[in-house]
């Protein structure tokens, strides 16, 4: 399989137009609310999901999917951790606020709270997990995957299986960084 990462990376460098934007993110900090100071939360894992909108959609679009991921969490957990991965109706142009919980058109998939380390059932890691760096300020990126198809995936799926069924279907990808402080 192709390194999906890289490729949308040059297709968002071609297009240049499609980007994602967030009100929960200010002077480059996810706001506390939407991670581990939150109030919100499913059996200790945050899950207040941060609201999301996008703008220079490109043509054809049939659908979205969305991760996020943090990567300085290698070096704790041995792998980049999974926060969310969902599938999103291609006439959207917005996630609300607490949307992970509360708009049943998202697809969602299984976070890494499910690992050993999170210690989460199947169930209850299918939502937004929040930020919550164990060590130090880490930065958490957004990558949302504008599809040229519907995707078809049950509650639960994995992120590899959300990655076979993209490739050759990517339009193009938007990219937003956010700061979570320890």
């Amino acid at each position: 399989m192709k390194n999906i990462i890289l490729e949308t990376e040059m297709i968002n460098r071609k297009h240049n137009g499609f980007s994602l934007e967030s009100k929960g993110i200010e002077n480059g900090y996810i706001k506390e609310k939407y991670g581990k100071y939150g109030d919100q939360n499913i059996n200790g894992m945050p899950s207040l999901s941060i609201p999301l909108e996008w703008k220079n959609i490109p043509e054809n679009v049939k659908s979205y999917a969305l991760v996020m991921e943090d990567y300085d969490a290698i070096p704790v957990t041995g792998f980049s951790w999974i926060h969310w991965v969902t599938l999103i109706p291609g006439d959207y142009t917005c996630l609300k606020e607490n949307a992970s919980l509360k708009d049943e058109k998202l697809i969602q998939g299984v976070n890494s709270w499910i690992s050993d380390m999170g210690g989460l059932n199947k169930e209850e890691a299918s939502h937004y997990g929040g930020s919550a760096p164990p060590d130090k300020e880490h930065t958490y990126t957004f990558r949302l995957y504008a599809l040229d198809k519907e995707i078809e995936l049950n509650k639960g799926f994995y992120l590899n299986e959300l990655y076979r069924e993209i490739e050759g279907h990517i339009l193009d990808v938007a990219v937003l960084k956010g700061k979570y402080k320890n």
